[in-house]
């Protein structure tokens, strides 16, 4: 069964770069046992938190690229550079990196957005950037991504 997490979660960060899960995502998360992370610089300006167990499984397919090619080399050192593993300590909470910090624009007002078996972290304001970005025609998206799939059904490959 895979992990499915949900929620929008507002967070701060203390001075020392620690940032306590909120306790609807923590319940989430220890359904699967994950106290272990790995966070990394995401996509967009943000950045991401994987369960370790994701983790494990999404590297295990990365490492099936071939280093001997320049396009798989480069995505490599993109998609690895500043991961780093992280604990919940015993107040639930994990410490953050200034580098990644710097990187995401986080200083103290975090929003943890859940995104399918991960989650998102933004700095407050640029997640509210991004949200007044949404398009007007998002429903003309969600045919084009989703309109030919069989949504509502369970099937083998979602059960």
């Amino acid at each position: 069964m895979m992990l499915q997490l949900l929620g929008e979660y507002d967070c701060k960060l203390d001075g020392k770069g620690r940032m306590r899960l909120p306790a609807g995502l923590l319940e989430q998360l220890q359904q699967w046992g994950a106290e272990e992370f790995v966070i990394n610089r995401g996509f967009e300006k943000c950045l991401t938190i994987y369960p370790k167990i994701v983790w494990d499984g999404i590297t295990k397919e990365i490492n099936r690229l071939n280093v001997y090619d320049k396009k798989d080399r480069e995505f490599l050192r993109y998609f690895f550079r500043g991961a780093q593993p992280v604990r919940l300590d015993s107040a639930g909470r994990i410490l953050l990196s200034k580098r990644l910090l710097d990187y995401a624009g986080i200083t103290k007002d975090v929003i943890l957005s859940a995104v399918n078996d991960r989650i998102e972290m933004w700095d407050k304001e640029e997640y509210e950037r991004q949200l007044e970005q949404e398009p007007d025609n998002f429903s003309d998206i969600a045919q084009a991504v989703m309109g030919n799939r069989p949504l509502g059904h369970i099937t083998d490959e979602s059960a």
